[in-house]
């Protein structure tokens, strides 16, 4: 570390394309490549098609606007996304009903009493909605059923500003390696929630007569006072940083063969991201439990937790 200037950082590479496709055909995927080749195929087609009643030139002027459609479809990309996709999971989109409710046994008809008028008044009727999960193991590991497991970790913050420039390489090389040392899909997901300390303030209250000296008790009469000033004066919001570690299911292994290699990624990540001075917590049941109904109930307001920070 001393070899490094306090006052500056040196870059460590870290690759950024380690999820790219594999190129087929020069710079264009398989995916591109069929997508091309079909639309060439199609063209060359309706040449032969159209030949004996349309001159060549009329047909290439037809067929300039379908090609570019199909390149612009083949190589075009939208948010990261292959167009061809996007405009597929859009077409998806707006074929699915927009409001969901929980109904695992499935979304009842209206009654008969109900007028037929009434019933085309309140439009589509909702649909069931259909979690991405099978499940919650006693680990913690969540049962994606097809797509393999996905464990989940409570992540600690850095202060990186405030560290020296051999301090902040140091970091940066720790983190570079964990990313280095991934074998599998990882998501880093950063979430702001809403947080109450009213509950945290009652409790100051109920338990600062039991302080062992007046001034103690006072202290935190003042403290609980400051916190209720602070809910009173706007919403805060608390950051949580979840790291998920997903593997995917063998191909011809049992449906649990994928959930202790999940929590072992994650032992992993703690071992790897501790010279980074970042704490790696794995979830048990209950707190993946609230954390999937937190992502889906965002509005509730949480607790102040011993590893959120206020922004």
């Amino acid at each position: 570390m001393s070899e490094f200037d306090e006052d500056s950082v040196s870059a460590v590479r870290i690759p950024v394309d380690i999820s790219r496709p594999d190129r087929l055909l020069g710079p264009f995927t398989a995916r591109q490549t069929a997508l091309l080749a079909v639309a060439g195929l199609v063209l060359y087609v309706g040449y032969w098609a159209t030949r004996p009643f349309m001159a060549p030139l009329a047909y290439t002027v037809m067929a300039i606007p379908v090609a570019g459609a199909a390149a612009a479809l083949a190589l075009g990309r939208r948010e990261g996304i292959g167009l061809d996709r996007f405009l597929a999971a859009a077409l998806a989109h707006t074929r699915t009903r927009g409001r969901r409710v929980h109904a695992p046994e499935g979304v009842p008809p209206l009654p008969d009493v109900i007028p037929a008028h009434w019933a085309s008044a309140q439009g589509r009727p909702p649909s069931a909605m259909r979690m991405p999960y099978d499940g919650i193991t006693e680990g913690g590991v969540l049962d994606l059923g097809g797509d393999g497991h996905a464990a989940l970790a409570r992540c600690s913050t850095v202060n990186f500003d405030l560290r020296s420039g051999a301090e902040q390489q140091g970091l940066t090389a720790a983190f570079a390696r964990w990313l280095n040392s991934l074998t599998g899909p990882t998501q880093v997901l950063v979430r702001s929630h809403r947080i109450d300390l009213a509950p945290l303030a009652d409790t100051l209250h109920h338990h600062a007569p039991t302080l062992p000296h007046p001034a103690l008790e006072q202290a935190a009469h003042a403290h609980a006072d400051f916190l209720s000033h602070l809910a009173d004066g706007g919403n805060l919001l608390g950051r949580q940083i979840t790291l998920v570690a997903r593997e995917e299911a063998a191909p011809y292994g049992g449906r649990g063969t994928g959930e202790g290699r999940a929590r072992q990624r994650l032992n992993e990540a703690a071992r790897a991201l501790a010279p980074a001075e970042i704490t790696v917590t794995p979830l048990d049941a209950a707190d993946a439990t609230d954390l999937l109904v937190a992502a889906c109930n965002p509005d509730t307001p949480a607790a102040p937790g011993p590893e959120g920070d206020l922004a």
